[in-house]
């Protein structure tokens, strides 16, 4: 294989389903016009640029990270309502399945929701970030069904010297034993404006920035539906009254982080959230 596979904006649902099933990526240009695309400058920009590295080593030290993106700009429902991504995703994840209940054969097909947001830049000086698979996050075995579809949009020009992402063509068909290595790896160099789209069993990473621009983008992803509590915690108990029971309890109800890491706000523990809220009360 010479390369990921790239389509234009035009291309059909279907073909951008089979692409993903087969290869598991696909670039597709021209995905946002130039409206949505300063939008989406204007509004995430300036935090963006304002934000510290990431103190990780697994999310950069030469990279700056900003989540919580709906609550920053309207640019970004375009993007995920695009029907080459939403679609494709709901194609690919709402697979009918079945149970019995009692005598009763019954047909069920999962919703989908939205899952991780954030926007990324990748400084010079920035290296390769460890080759990985975002649905590890479930602990998901593989090959198998897909539990993630994730985005990756150019907010700038990707290039091979400034950091674009790196893929693995087809590594959603391993198991879990085979390794990745970086020459398997290509790079998703496009125009700004244009997105990555890969399944969450592919194996991927950020590249390194040997340039002397930064490489700016954000991501969002959709998750399985079900991949989440059966009683809404957060919206049942009142966070005053969460703030009245011990700290086990509060883990418990889901202000935790779940190894490798699920359930983060703003890349920390979200029970830093109740810490501080305890520390404001009178």
């Amino acid at each position: 294989m010479s390369g990921l596979s790239r389509v234009n904006a035009s291309a059909a649902v279907d073909e951008v389903v089979d692409i993903l099933e087969d290869e598991g990526s696909v670039i597709i240009e021209g995905f946002v016009d130039e409206t949505t695309l300063a939008g989406l400058w204007g509004d995430l920009g300036p935090s963006l640029s304002a934000t510290a590295y990431s103190e990780k080593g697994y999310d950069g030290h030469r990279t700056r990270r900003l989540s919580s993106l709906f609550a920053r700009t309207k640019h970004l429902v375009p993007v995920v309502t695009h029907p080459l991504y939403l679609q494709p995703a709901r194609r690919i994840m709402q697979k009918p399945s079945h149970m019995w209940v009692g005598k009763s054969r019954i047909e069920v097909t999962p919703s989908i929701q939205l899952s991780a947001t954030q926007a990324i830049q990748i400084d010079p000086g920035q290296g390769k970030q460890p080759l990985h698979r975002d649905d590890s996050l479930h602990l998901r075995r593989h090959p198998g069904p897909t539990s993630r579809v994730q985005l990756m949009l150019a907010m700038s020009e990707f290039t091979a010297e400034n950091g674009a992402t790196l893929v693995i063509p087809r590594s959603h068909h391993w198991d879990d034993e085979r390794p990745p290595r970086y020459s398997e790896a290509f790079s998703s160099a496009m125009p700004a404006g244009s997105v990555l789209i890969w399944l969450g069993g592919v194996y991927h990473c950020g590249g390194a920035n040997t340039s002397d621009k930064p490489r700016t983008s954000l991501t969002v992803s959709f998750d399985l539906g079900n991949l989440r509590q059966e009683e809404n915690q957060f919206l049942a108990v009142p966070r005053e009254t969460v703030l009245q029971l011990p700290e086990e309890v509060r883990r418990l109800l889901g202000y935790d982080l779940c190894p490798p890491g699920v359930g983060w706000n703003e890349m920390q523990d979200p029970y830093l959230l109740l810490e501080e809220d305890e520390n404001l009360a009178p």
